[in-house]
């Protein structure tokens, strides 16, 4: 066993190790898939239902950010591959549940019941990486992660374009479905990682008291707020962009997916070059640098976003480099939260970060959902948040390679 692999863990071989990433891959992307392929459907959502669109991404922001909380303390007691079946089993569950719902009420209600499923996949594959890898390579095999799952987002939004000439927003749901019923024959096939002594015995109630422990861990708290901060401004882009290319500057669905599509291009090419960088530069230093050129572009996009003064193409340009340093800042601070963490607590950690990292995004998807439609709030709750990203950033602790 190399230094590169946690005492105890599993080492697959090439074959079964790509086939393990590829899965995982499909696991992380399911929160992707929950949220950016019915991107170009929220204003005929909201047309043919009434009722607030953007509150269906708030609502599932909401049930994921709560569920992980109590998935990542299960996942530590009795393994991952159970939580991740049954995951997957609600994930199909609610997106059935979304594309026969005749009313707004009806969808926000199943996409909470989607996302208490669908959170299992991302938080437990960046577990499963924690039980197998240490530091810059659990970094490295999360940025391979990245490049894998980064196709979906980029084709998401375009599919959604697509399926809503064909069909409706309904057909989209049903979509989902399917996915998520071959995720859920897909568990089936991954190795348990969390060997049965490297489980903890206490009751479920004491482990969720440790989540406060885990705060006042001075590294776990620095890298997670700057991750939670940053993703401020991802979701309310995600949950805003939409409207504001659709709805404000009359692009297509289709043109829409493209503008879209392009930051996860720079996320894919930025998490190439991020498995480089790792061989050659610290968490801390790459996490600094990354989030400094995502705080600049981030003020730049505020400036037109308040001015209008480049149009589109000032949200357009200036997003693309905040999106794509989503590409080395996931996957280092989360393995910098990650690395000095207990065997028995990666779980609940993971899901700690997973929920702060996404239950952020329900604030700026709130705030959106009251704005009216122009660019300004968007831009403004991105350039705020990413530069209060980078702040923390350069308060984090520098970590060891190994």
């Amino acid at each position: 066993m190399t230094e590169s692999h946690r005492n105890g863990g599993i080492i697959l071989n090439s074959k079964k190790s790509l086939s393990f990433l590829l899965i995982l891959s499909g696991l992380m992307a399911s929160t992707s898939l929950s949220t950016d392929v019915y991107l170009p459907a929220m204003p005929a959502m909201q047309s043919n239902l009434g009722g607030k669109s953007a509150l269906t991404v708030t609502s599932f922001l909401i049930g994921f950010a709560i569920a992980q909380l109590i998935w990542g303390p299960i996942s530590d007691r009795i393994g991952r591959k159970k939580p991740l079946f049954i995951g997957m089993g609600l994930f199909l569950v609610g997106s059935i549940g979304c594309a026969v719902s005749p009313t707004m009420g009806l969808v926000i209600f199943w996409r909470v019941v989607q996302a208490i499923g669908a959170c299992v996949g991302p938080m437990l594959s960046q577990a499963m990486i924690r039980d197998l890898y240490v530091a810059n390579k659990a970094a490295e095999m999360l940025s391979i992660l990245t490049v894998i799952l980064s196709i979906a987002p980029i084709l998401a939004p375009s599919l959604g374009g697509l399926l809503l000439n064909v069909g409706s927003w309904r057909l989209i749901f049903i979509f989902m479905a399917i996915i998520a019923a071959v995720l859920l024959m897909s568990v089936l096939k991954l190795p348990e990682t969390l060997k049965p002594e490297n489980r903890h015995s206490f009751p479920i109630s004491i482990v969720f008291k440790r989540y406060g422990q885990l705060l006042k861990q001075k590294t776990f708290a620095l890298y997670t707020a700057s991750l939670t901060l940053f993703y401020v401004g991802i979701y309310a882009f995600i949950t805003g962009s939409s409207t504001v290319y659709i709805s404000y500057f009359h692009v297509s669905s289709q043109a829409y997916g493209l503008f879209f599509g392009v930051n996860i291009i720079g996320v894919s090419l930025v998490s190439l070059l991020n498995r480089w960088l790792l061989n050659h530069y610290s968490l801390s230093t790459l996490m600094k640098a990354s989030t400094t050129i995502a705080a600049l572009s981030a003020i730049v996009l505020m400036i037109d976003g308040i001015t209008g003064f480049m149009g589109i193409w000032g949200i357009v340009v200036p997003m693309f480099f905040v999106f794509s340093m989503n590409g080395i800042i996931t996957a280092c601070a989360t393995s910098a939260a990650l690395a000095d963490v207990p065997d028995d607590m990666a779980g609940s950690a993971a899901a700690l970060i997973g929920s702060l990292q996404y239950g952020s995004g329900i604030l700026s998807s709130a705030l959106l959902a009251l704005s009216n439609g122009t660019p300004t709030v968007m831009a403004s709750i991105i350039g705020v948040a990413v530069t209060l990203s980078a702040l923390v950033a350069w308060f984090s602790k520098e970590q060891s390679n190994n």
